[in-house]
């Protein structure tokens, strides 16, 4: 009997091991490349590991055309950048968009070392009293613009209860971003190349809507 245990107890050293090893390889296997060709230029981001599901799905709908002439339907200064409305596309000028996605949420994914600095790309949902859990939107996405803020301003979110690392303070005061939006919406890949880009369409003449006056089309492929 007690050699039974003993071989028991060696397995499972031996599938613990295995199991840590396996979710080591698979933080460090490659991020996912993703290219927005927009109508004002070229975005390249990387979708990060941490939240598998919202990288899983955003690749699953790209493999099927769903982000093909789209258009950044909300565009707020200083603020971010969103899309993914399937409504969008071939949309008529001035038509209000920003209800449209693939039918379902997927359930949030934060992580306290993905911040809302700018670049960063992150997941679109209903607001809170709708929606209790913060899942997010099957397909709709913003990409932070933000602003640099001050380190007093750091200092305020800090007495909120807002945590912050040196990472994040440093990205915050010379990158800039969004803060306040950390811990309530899933950050699942940033901007590798093309912030220039971004900033270009950050400041496009938008209606009431916020929806650009000229449509910034845009489509999504995977880079291989």
């Amino acid at each position: 009997m007690r050699k039974y245990v003993k071989i028991l107890l060696v397995f499972g050293m031996i599938l613990g091991i295995f199991t840590n090893c396996e979710t080591e390889a698979q933080k460090k296997s490659p991020e996912q490349l993703i290219k927005i060709e927009t109508s004002m230029g070229d975005i390249i981001l990387k979708l990060y590991n941490e939240t598998p599901l919202h990288r899983d799905n955003m690749i699953k709908l790209i493999k099927e055309n769903f982000y093909d002439e789209q258009l950044f339907h909300r565009v707020i200064k200083d603020f971010m950048v969103q899309g993914g409305d399937p409504h969008s596309v071939g949309a008529a000028k001035g038509e209000r968009l920003g209800n449209g996605g693939p039918g379902y949420t997927i359930p949030a994914e934060f992580n306290p070392e993905l911040i809302h600095k700018k670049g960063a790309l992150a997941a679109a949902r209903q607001g809170d009293s709708a929606n209790p859990q913060k899942a997010s939107s099957g397909s709709q996405f913003y990409l932070v613009v933000g602003r640099v803020l001050t380190q007093q301003e750091i200092n305020s979110f800090a007495q909120s209860g807002a945590p912050f690392t040196e990472e994040s303070i440093e990205a915050y005061t010379t990158m800039g971003g969004t803060p306040h939006l950390d811990g309530s919406y899933t950050i699942f890949g940033e901007i590798v190349v093309g912030l220039e880009i971004l900033n270009n369409i950050a400041v496009t003449q938008t209606d009431t809507y916020d929806r650009p006056i000229e449509d910034v089309i845009y489509s999504i492929s995977l880079v291989e």
